[in-house]
């Protein structure tokens, strides 16, 4: 296994824990409090563990995901420069670290503004090609996010109608294939404004109903945002509302990891 680190966005691998995440990330004490007990608590209504020895992890979604990867190493497994600098690359470096027997291969396709219709647009590439076992999508925000400033004609139903078919295609291709569902969020602040309420829930209730349905784990990414700013205010965690901080990266991986590889 090679890891190719980028000292701004990760700490040596032979070093590197959940507690180390947070210290980079400079999170106060009290949400890494609010992290230990109120995630690890939701497990209880969670899947068991569900990373074995040889899963092929692929993250898929938009620019929260993509966190400046670099296409040129796209094909790579494992490596930094192709896992960018957010959440999916900060939970892949916690599972190759924690788990270093266990042959693990893990992907990241995310790109920067994509809506539900787009990832569909190149599901063939960067999905079936790839040959996941887990496959974890967070896409939604984009959906509103450019529908509420006029570059976009979608509406929640568009949404879940979209993400229902692309995923029912997905079954097909890939019917052993363990799907993380990852409820899409905001925060009240930067590019973030009451415009987009109650309309956003709808789109967080929307992602819910698609991980029931075909039986995924569902992240509350959302949630545990909304914990969180009682520790420390909405741009810590996210300075234009929507893209997270060092410090919001940190805490989706944490949450990530609880759910999927607890």
């Amino acid at each position: 296994m090679i890891i190719y680190m980028n000292t701004a966005s990760a700490a040596d691998p032979g070093t590197v824990n959940r507690r180390r995440f947070f210290k980079a990330s400079g999170l106060a004490l009290g949400a890494i409090a609010f992290a230990a007990e109120n995630v690890s608590a939701a497990r209880a209504d969670s899947s068991p563990d569900l990373v074995i020895s040889g899963e092929r992890i692929l993250f898929q979604g938009d620019s929260i995901t993509d966190a400046g990867r670099s296409r040129d190493h796209a094909n790579e497994a494992n490596v930094q420069p192709a896992l960018g600098s957010g959440y999916a690359w900060l939970s892949a470096v916690e599972l190759l670290v924690g788990r270093p027997k266990a042959e693990l291969k893990i992907y990241n396709r995310g790109i920067s503004g994509n809506k539900v219709f787009q990832l569909a647009d190149r599901w063939q590439a960067d999905c079936f090609e790839v040959r996941p076992t887990l496959l974890s999508i967070l896409i939604g925000v984009n959906d509103i996010w450019h529908a509420l400033n006029g570059k976009y004609q979608g509406t929640v139903e568009i949404y879940e109608r979209d993400y229902r078919a692309l995923l029912e295609r997905t079954r097909k291709e890939l019917p052993q294939l363990k799907l993380v569902i990852c409820e899409p969020f905001v925060l009240r602040c930067g590019s973030v404004n009451e415009k987009w309420f109650p309309e956003f829930d709808a789109y967080r209730a929307a992602a819910r109903r698609v991980a029931e349905s075909f039986d995924g784990v569902f992240i509350p990414f959302q949630a545990m945002f909304d914990e969180a700013i009682k520790y420390a205010p909405p741009a810590h965690w996210a300075a234009d509302g929507v893209h997270p901080t060092p410090a919001g990266a940190s805490l989706m991986a944490y949450t990530w990891l609880h759910r999927v590889a607890a």
